[in-house]
């Protein structure tokens, strides 16, 4: 049973939160789902009013408030774009907590935070299992991209063109402590791949390593990989959120470190925003907890940004023959402000030309599980997307954000493109192996 005293302090908490929002409809002009639908209740303004009212809402019909309040793709279109600069991604999630906190979650959503997500290892061992016997039930889809498409109708998968799981989670293989005590001038980075390169996308995370080691990082990986807690929070399980980042925290507040990197804008975003936003929902509300995830928070940075703003590394004036367009995460450019860092990285690469696509930032569909649960408006929206990169006629689709890799390489798929779709790092990387090659021997 829900604690009624403290949803209603809840409540006055997202009152304050919406004080500054005029209804001005600013939001309408930038949100990728109400482009799509026209439907007011799918916009901010509507869902803000909605959330206005969720203390009597609640009680009239709590399902349909969870229904209407789900359909957002949290891409924070509507927050960049808001002149009262209203917390809207906040709210949003907030507002799922109390939801979540009146109806509970789902059977499935249980098993699946608070039996898998919530411990690694269990969940490490479930990929690994499900990665060896994808392959009766999966066939190739394109070549080109490396998708599979289920053998069989499945409920889950759907039509999706989707990525295979890897044979084993990244940093089983990877980890590794730091190469001894604190060197002047060395920086020392933890590397945090996120889930997706950790076990989709392992290639991205060997090619992070391999920068590190080019420009002589000394990097951590840690032997654990919890998840950022983002799947659970978008979801309202504010109890999985913080038992992921309690198991991050126990695992990098005693290391000496002078920058946590992701390679995933989610991940980097959910860390240094959401994390500190989410504070008084952590298991520990001690100021000790609230200042080791904000310490935390103040350290984390995007790959792109790292070695473009810390290690200097900057774009060279010839050009390759490739033609390579970039695609804005939404976490990556309306959250934390990174735009020209993974083009510099690009450019650093000296083997591609850059083309910019028509509508560079607008979101590609994906909004984590926005895909799982509504994946036909995501496939509606990426085609936006789809039609922007064909139209560059570019050898190469980069973004700095896996869960978009995923999505763009869906759409590409289903196109029969033969665009591949890598992270800027992976070009960056390539690009250095290259030039090792060239020098004599």
């Amino acid at each position: 049973m829900a604690d009624i005293g403290k949803l209603v302090r809840l409540l006055k908490e997202l009152e304050e939160d919406l004080a500054s929002c005029t209804r001005c409809g600013m939001c309408q002009a930038v949100c990728p789902l109400y482009g799509q639908t026209g439907r007011e209740t799918d916009v901010a303004r509507g869902k803000l009013v909605l959330v206005e009212n969720l203390s009597r809402e609640i009680l009239d019909d709590p399902q349909a408030v969870k229904k209407r309040l789900d359909r957002c793709l949290l891409c924070g279109s509507c927050a960049a774009a808001c002149p009262g600069g209203v917390p809207v991604l906040e709210v949003f999630l907030k507002a799922r907590a109390v939801i979540t906190g009146y109806l509970g979650l789902s059977p499935v959503k249980r098993a699946i935070f608070r039996g898998f997500l919530s411990n690694p290892d269990r969940l490490d061992n479930l990929l690994k299992w499900m990665g060896r016997l994808q392959g009766p039930f999966t066939r190739s889809a394109n070549k080109i991209l490396g998708t599979s498409c289920a053998r069989f109708m499945s409920p889950v998968i759907g039509d999706r063109h989707f990525m295979p799981i890897a044979a084993a989670a990244w940093h089983t293989k990877a980890s590794r402590g730091f190469s001894g005590p604190r060197q002047d001038g060395r920086i020392r980075v933890v590397f945090y791949p996120g889930c997706l390169a950790d076990k989709i996308l392992p290639r991205l995370a060997d090619a992070a390593m391999e920068v590190f080691a080019f420009h002589d990082v000394d990097v951590f990986v840690a032997d654990k990989a919890p998840c950022c807690g983002i799947p659970a929070l978008s979801s309202g399980d504010v109890k999985t959120f913080s038992t992921l980042v309690k198991k991050n925290l126990n695992i990098w507040q005693p290391l000496d470190f002078d920058y946590l990197v992701t390679p995933c804008a989610t991940c980097t975003s959910t860390i240094v925003k959401l994390w500190p936003a989410m504070e008084d929902y952590l298991w520990d509300k001690s100021r000790k907890t609230k200042e080791q995830v904000r310490k935390i928070a103040a350290k984390t940075m995007d790959i792109s940004a790292f070695f473009v703003d810390i290690l200097g590394v900057e774009a060279l004036p010839d050009a390759g023959p490739e033609t390579v367009t970039y695609h804005d995460p939404c976490h990556l450019k309306k959250s934390l402000g990174v735009e020209k860092q993974p083009r510099s990285l690009l450019g650093a690469a000296g083997t591609c030309r850059l083309i910019e696509m028509k509508n560079a930032d607008q979101c590609c569909g994906m909004g984590g599980s926005f895909n799982l649960e509504h994946y036909e408006l995501s496939e509606k929206i990426g085609a936006k997307k789809r039609d922007a990169i064909l139209a560059t006629g570019a050898d190469t689709i980069a973004t700095g954000c896996p869960a978009c890799m995923l999505q763009i390489t869906d759409l590409l798929s289903h196109a029969k493109s033969r665009v591949t779709v890598q992270h800027p790092i992976e070009i960056y990387a390539r690009s250095l192996r290259e030039k090792q090659k060239e020098k004599p021997k």
